[in-house]
């Protein structure tokens, strides 16, 4: 299994959902940071369950314990080492299906790949691993502020429901405000009693995130198989329940004309500017200094608590009702996860720029 991401930062993260630990390890982090670990667990407690009603009820402290790298308060330079152990698993929740694949889950791949599998929680499959990937993240934000980068996501859109502007009409400071993660309090009511609607009925739904990177330093990216939006797309990706991402005016730009389509170039008191921005911040795959904008859809959550049809693990039909705790929508959780990649992949690639001229 590859279980690294990055290649000068990188992070390598182990654990299963119902082990007795999640954890990682970070390379490549630049000695000197201050690591301010209150903020990395504010940034843990955003992605912990059972924050809201919304939310799994799964009740998990998700302390984080570093283990190495940090000396009175600064990064060494040396591997960060980090654990957050599991305290609350209810393996018994899985005993029915130990035997059975659950309809659109990793369980038939994992096991046709590796002959067996972690029934409980999904093992390695499940979202709990996006835990390792938050503290890496909070870390790259403490990094990134001192270059004066600043990231964060929100929830645009859950089912039907969605903001009808784009980011630049919303004050982030009313992400954090409602319990689904929007910055629009009209719209984010509309969105929680569509979760509670879904969830009563034992169904999930999914939605849209909305990222931005403003203060990005421009020349960020390699210009052919390591563009900045291919890797911003891969680590999206990698998060569960993602079937999507674009960056920029991404599909809708389809429908435009070159003239219309295109960022025009203009001397901004003595600085190249662009009167527009449908380029998302990136052209020809290096960053160009405007604010990078993206969006990563997520798929309705796979687990049902309601009767499916699926199969045996010897192929015999079956009909399986889930059991257990889950979340209706992983949206609100999924923010500071979108976050975290973003914030990896582009302190990555900033320490990568470093290699391109002496």
């Amino acid at each position: 299994m590859s279980n690294s991401f990055g290649n000068i930062f990188r992070l390598t993260s182990f654990g299963e959902s119902h082990g007795p630990a999640v954890g990682g390890v970070i390379d490549g982090f630049p000695a000197g940071i201050e690591i301010d670990e209150e903020f990395v667990q504010s940034e843990l407690n955003r992605r912990r369950p059972g924050q809201s009603l919304l939310t799994t009820p799964r009740k998990e402290n998700d302390r984080v314990e570093f283990l190495s790298g940090i000396f009175e308060g600064k990064s060494t330079g040396c591997p960060i080492g980090f654990i957050i152990r599991n305290q609350n698993q209810h393996s018994n929740d899985y005993d029915n299906i130990r035997n059975v694949f659950r309809p659109s889950h990793a369980d038939f791949t994992y096991t046709q790949k590796y002959g067996l599998r972690d029934h409980a929680g999904g093992g390695r499959s499940s979202a709990r691993e996006t835990i390792a990937r938050c503290v890496a993240g909070a870390l790259a934000k403490m990094a990134l502020k001192q270059l004066g980068v600043q990231i964060y996501a929100y929830t645009s859109q859950v089912g039907d429901i969605a903001l009808s502007q784009d980011y630049t009409h919303y004050d982030p400071a009313q992400i954090e405000q409602n319990n689904v993660r929007c910055p629009d309090p009209e719209t984010a009511a509309r969105m929680a009693r569509r979760i509670e609607e879904v969830k009563a009925e034992g169904n999930t739904i999914g939605g849209i995130i909305t990222g931005v990177i403003k203060g990005c330093p421009v020349g960020l990216g390699e210009p052919v198989f390591g563009k900045l939006h291919a890797a911003l797309g891969q680590a999206m990706l990698s998060i569960n329940a993602v079937k999507g991402f674009e960056y920029g005016q991404g599909f809708s730009g389809v429908s435009q004309t070159g003239k219309m389509q295109n960022d025009l170039f203009f001397n901004d008191n003595g600085r190249i500017n662009t009167r527009t921005n449908n380029s998302g911040g990136i052209q020809g795959g290096i960053s160009n200094g405007q604010d990078i904008y993206f969006r990563v859809a997520f798929k309705p959550v796979a687990t049902l608590l309601m009767e499916q049809e699926t199969v045996t693990i010897d192929g015999e039909d079956t009909v399986l009702k889930a059991r257990g705790r889950h979340d209706a929508c992983v949206l609100p959780r999924a923010v500071p996860i979108v976050e975290s990649m973003a914030a990896m992949v582009i302190l990555d690639y900033y320490l990568l720029n470093k290699t391109t001229k002496l």
